[in-house]
C-alpha cells in the first residue's frame, strides 16, 4: 500500500489539504495516511501525530519567541515522518515550518518525493531561497500562473494549480436574507487571529459609529470564526452598536456576503473570496509597529493584495499601517459608494484578472493528479 505524510500548519492549509485528499480517495482509496493535521483531514480519518495548534504560530515575533519549541516539533515531525516512510510528504502552506522539515527529509531519506501546495511567495522576498529550495523539493504547486517563471529559471518542477477559492462550486441551500436583515449590507472581515482582531476591532467600531452619526441606513455584518465570534459580540456590545450582527455559520457568511453592497476587509486570502463574488471593497491591514518594520525591510512590493500584485497597480484601496484608521476608512467606503462608476471599473477589473488565474478544471483536482503522478 502506498503511503503519503500530510504536513499542515494552520487550518487553512488543513482544510485544503482535505479537498486534495477528498479527490485522491475518489481515484485511489488504497493509500495509507499520516499527518501534522486539524480538524477537516482528522474528519477524513487521518491520524495526526500531534495537534495542529501546536505550531500555528503567526506572527514573526511569535517564531523568534518560540524557537526552542519549534525546533522540537520540527525534529520531531521528521523522526515520525521517518519511521512512518512514506512514499511521498505533502506539505502545504507554512513554509517556514514544512520547508525545513522537507529539507531535513530529503537529506536522510531522498527516496521520499516532497511535494509543497503553495508556493512560497518567493515573488514577494528572497527570491534566492528558490535555488536552495530545488535541492530537497521535488514538485511546487502554484497558485497563480505568473509564479511559474520563477521556478522554471532554477529548473523546479512546477505545477500552475490555480487558486481553490476560485473554482466554480455548485452551491447549495441559499437563504434568503431579507428573512434576517432588511438594511443594505456592508460586510467587514476584521480577521481570523486574536492579534487582528485585537489591532482592527477598535478601528472598525469607531468607523461604524461615524456612519451611524451621519445616519446611513447600513447593516454591518463581521464574518468570523466561530472561536472568535463571542470576543466579538462582547466588543460591539460594550459599545452599543444597534445595527451590527456577527456570523460564523459558513453558509450564511456565504450568502450574507453575496448579497453586502459592499466589503471591508483585512489583506490576505479571504479578499479573494470577495473579488470571485462581485463585491466591491477595500483593503485594510495593521500590525504591532516592530513586525510591520520587520515586514517592511523583507518585502519587496508595492501592495498587499493579490490583484494590485498581478496588475502592478491599485486596483483595491488599500489602507495600511498607519492609513488604516477609522477616518481614512469612513472617507474610502463613502467616496466608492457615491461613485457607482468607479465601483464599475474595479468589478471590470477584478473579474478580468480572476479569469486569467482561474484552473482549467479545479485546483484540487490539478493538485490531485500531480500527486498520483508520483505514486506510480
Amino acid at each position: 500500500m502506498k503511503k503519503i505524510f500530510i504536513l499542515t500548519g494552520e487550518p487553512s492549509g488543513d482544510k485544503l489539504a482535505s479537498e486534495v485528499i477528498i479527490n485522491l480517495n475518489k481515484i485511489n482509496q488504497k493509500i495509507e495516511y499520516l499527518g501534522v493535521c486539524g480538524c477537516h483531514l482528522k474528519s477524513l480519518g487521518i491520524r495526526s501525530i500531534f495537534d495542529q495548534k501546536e505550531i500555528t504560530f503567526l506572527a514573526f515575533t511569535d517564531v523568534l519567541f518560540n524557537f526552542f519549541q519549534i525546533k522540537k516539533k520540527i525534529d520531531y515531525t521528521i523522526k515520525e515522518i521517518l519511521n512512518f516512510n512514506p512514499d511521498i510528504l505533502f506539505t502545504v502552506d507554512s513554509p517556514d515550518f514544512s520547508l525545513r522539515v522537507s529539507k531535513k527529509v530529503k537529506q536522510i531519506n531522498p527516496n521520499i518525493k516532497t511535494i509543497h501546495y503553495i508556493a512560497p511567495k518567493v515573488w514577494a522576498w528572497r527570491e534566492g531561497r528558490v535555488k536552495k529550495m530545488k535541492k530537497f523539493l521535488d514538485h511546487v504547486l502554484l497558485l497563480f500562473n505568473f509564479e511559474k517563471k520563477y521556478f522554471d529559471k532554477e529548473n523546479l518542477k512546477s505545477t500552475f494549480v490555480g487558486h481553490p477559492l476560485l473554482d466554480d462550486k455548485l452551491e447549495r441551500n441559499n437563504i434568503s436574507i431579507k428573512q434576517i436583515i432588511d438594511k443594505k449590507i456592508i460586510s467587514i472581515f476584521a480577521g481570523s487571529r486574536i492579534s487582528e482582531i485585537n489591532m482592527h476591532m477598535p478601528i472598525l467600531i469607531n468607523f461604524i459609529k461615524k456612519m451611524n452619526n451621519k445616519n446611513f441606513d447600513y447593516n454591518y455584518v463581521f464574518h468570523s470564526t466561530e472561536k472568535l465570534s463571542e470576543k466579538l459580540k462582547s466588543m460591539i456590545k460594550e459599545n452599543n452598536l444597534y445595527n451590527v450582527d456577527v456570523i460564523h455559520d459558513d453558509k450564511l457568511k456565504s450568502n450574507l456576503l453575496k448579497q453586502s453592497i459592499f466589503a471591508i476587509v483585512k489583506s490576505g486570502t479571504v479578499s479573494l473570496e470577495v473579488c470571485k463574488n462581485n463585491i466591491p471593497s477595500i483593503i485594510i491591514y495593521k500590525m504591532n509597529f516592530f513586525n510591520y518594520l520587520l515586514a517592511k525591510s523583507l518585502l519587496n512590493i508595492k501592495f498587499v493584495n493579490m490583484v494590485n500584485i498581478i496588475n502592478n497597480k491599485e486596483v483595491i484601496p488599500e489602507l495600511i499601517q498607519r492609513e488604516c484608521n477609522s477616518d481614512e476608512i469612513y472617507r474610502a467606503v463613502n467616496y466608492l459608494l457615491k461613485k457607482p462608476d468607479l465601483v464599475k471599473n474595479q468589478l471590470f477589473e477584478i473579474n478580468k484578472t480572476l479569469n486569467e488565474i482561474k484552473s482549467s478544471t479545479s485546483s484540487t483536482d490539478q493538485a490531485s493528479k500531480v500527486v498520483l503522478s508520483y505514486l506510480v
